[in-house]
């Protein structure tokens, strides 16, 4: 057992949780996934903050996002002589958050500029989303604001005019708490949430440059940020074509607050720490990003980073529920046996790893595609327009399964909020809600990314490159599913066929972590190191690509052999593993 490791004891009956462990020295499959994705010196420099924020993670972190979860925020819309302030105040333990993933970690700022945890250069994506993940085992609503700001800050990178660019990213992607900034970006009404064409918000043009908006925002995330990005519509303007971006400060250059109300906070079912609002814009000035016609497309982006993340946070959360479950499966005993003893237990733990193992697996190859197409690689970008969706769309959903198993695990406790599993199940729900629901962000990946955009080939080429040294008794049978889901995907596409959405982008992710798992596999045992990932493709192709008869046992042998290969951490060598699959 790794230092760090799994509780194996129960506390006077009842099973022990993670409390007080190093989730990242717990977490095998992260340290060596980051082994394939990063370059070994930053790999080695990174080492010891990915440990910091994994004591933090399994401890005050934690501790603080319980905190924080039980006293949410509190609205003052104005101050005791009755003047407007609009200030959303929160309890301390939300504070200490943002100190440690803003300030000490940096995870706004740090790729946008060098100096972060102390590295030469800004830091990869990829790097940056192992530590949301990470981050995300404790606490996942506050990374809603922190990627917004991050997210923001690139828009702003991408869009804005030198003045805005020059006032707003030093702010944004700074680490001193004095001087820090938070972003937001304002586009839901209440008629108009997934149907941005139905936004009804108008932005009126002065003489000065600057604009007013005025409408009514039913659905605002980080309510009290510093300044917000709002799609509203130019007078006049008609459908999406006439949506603008524009970025909306809370206060004016004279210290005084913005020409807009906090109506309410939200009383959310999770996220409970972080403010969700009711918003009545009432002439607030705002400032133009961009050409006023390109709002929609611009946002876009922002969207898009903010999809990406929640799949990599509801990984993150899986990851946590897996490490939860194992520790009570370890420690509980009943019959005069261990838990984890029974066959039942042990499948039951492996239908939550292997959600888990995609959504981390899968992650890591969108931060990754991301980097290169931040590079000006044009076929990643491809590649990455289309694993999005479809990340946000299988992970978040599979969260809320993943999770609700390792509830049952731990039996009655895992219903009881003393424990982080009905917190976990909360915010969970949240993640396939947030920047579109299941169905909107199928159809996003299907009709839009596989169908107009024409990302399919480069996606299924981007996967099948990864299969060259992969043997061909395991690459072959997962680059023919792969062309199969391709295929389907495309049938789909071509007869724009909602129904089927769903299925198609399910397929598609499922055969692409098959493929990732088996080269991962291999990968890592011609470092010298375990191959078992690569047995995780058979499960992928067994239960999520293949047709299976509910009413026949099936054979179950080498399934059986793939779990206790998992659950007792016995390193497999590639024959070994290729032998399972």
């Amino acid at each position: 057992m790794p230092e760090g490791g799994l509780a194996t004891r129960d506390r006077h009956g009842v099973a022990p949780d993670a409390a007080g462990l190093n989730l990242y020295r717990v977490d095998q499959s992260l340290a060596m996934l980051l082994d394939l994705h990063l370059a070994p010196a930053l790999h080695a420099h990174l080492e010891p903050h990915l440990d910091a924020l994994g004591e933090l993670a399994g401890g005050e972190l934690d501790a603080l996002a319980r905190e924080a979860d039980r006293n949410g925020p509190a609205l003052a819309p104005r101050d005791r002589f009755g003047t407007t302030i609009n200030e959303v105040r929160h309890h301390p333990s939300y504070a200490a958050m943002q100190r440690i993933g803003l300030a000490r970690f940096g995870l706004a700022a740090m790729v946008h500029r060098p100096g972060v945890l102390g590295w030469r250069e800004p830091l990869p994506a990829v790097a940056k989303y192992a530590f949301q993940y990470l981050f995300a085992q404790a606490e996942f609503g506050l990374l809603c604001p922190i990627s917004m700001t991050d997210t923001m800050a690139k828009v702003l990178r991408l869009y804005a005019s030198p003045e805005l660019q020059e006032r707003w990213l030093p702010r944004l992607t700074g680490q001193e708490p004095e001087s820090w900034a938070s972003g937001a970006m304002f586009m839901t009404e209440r008629q108009a949430g997934s149907d941005v064409g139905a936004i009804e918000t108008i932005a009126a043009r002065q003489q000065d440059g600057t604009w007013r908006l005025t409408g009514d925002m039913g659905f605002c995330s980080n309510a009290g940020a510093d300044a917000a990005l709002v799609l509203a519509r130019a007078t006049g303007a008609p459908s999406t074509k006439g949506l603008g971006l524009f970025l909306l400060p809370r206060l004016l250059e004279d210290g005084t607050p913005n020409h807009y109300r906090i109506v309410r906070l939200k009383d959310k079912l999770g996220t409970r720490a972080m403010a969700s609002g009711e918003i009545v814009l009432d002439g607030a000035i705002a400032y133009l990003v961009g050409d006023v016609t390109r709002g929609f497309a611009q946002m876009a982006t922002m969207v898009n980073l903010s999809r990406l993340s929640n799949g990599v946070r509801s990984a993150g959360m899986m990851r946590r529920a897996l490490i939860e479950a194992t520790v009570a499966a370890q420690a509980r005993t009943a019959f005069g046996r261990s838990a984890i003893a029974f066959p039942a237990m042990r499948r039951t733990l492996m239908k939550i790893r292997l959600p888990a193992e995609e959504a981390l697996s899968f992650s890591l190859f969108c931060a990754a595609t991301m980097d290169r197409a931040d590079a000006g690689d044009a076929a990643a970008a491809r590649v990455l327009r289309l694993a999005t969706p479809l990340l946000k769309f299988r992970a978040c959903r599979d969260a809320r399964a993943a999770i609700g198993d390792a509830m049952e695990v731990r039996g009655g406790n895992g219903y009881i909020e003393d424990f982080v599993e009905p917190r976990l199940l909360r915010d969970a729900h949240l993640g396939s809600i947030w920047e579109g629901t299941s169905a909107v962000v199928a159809e996003d990946a299907i009709k839009r990314g596989v169908g107009r955009g024409s990302c399919l080939p480069d996606f299924v080429a981007a996967l099948t490159a990864l299969l060259a040294d992969v043997p061909l008794a395991a690459a072959g049978p997962v680059a023919e599913t792969l062309n199969r889901a391709a295929r389907f995907a495309e049938e789909v596409a071509e007869t724009d066929d909602d129904g089927l959405y769903r299925q198609a982008a399910s397929g598609l992710y499922h055969a692409a972590c098959a493929a990732l798992f088996v080269w991962e596999g291999t990968a890592l045992a011609a470092r010298g190191g375990d191959a078992r990932r690569a047995t995780l493709a058979r499960l992928v192709l067994d239960h999520r690509l293949s047709a299976r008869d509910p009413l026949a046992a099936g054979d179950r042998a080498d399934e059986t052999a793939i779990a206790d290969a998992w659950i007792n951490d016995q390193e497999l060598s590639l024959e070994d593993a290729l032998d399972l699959m």
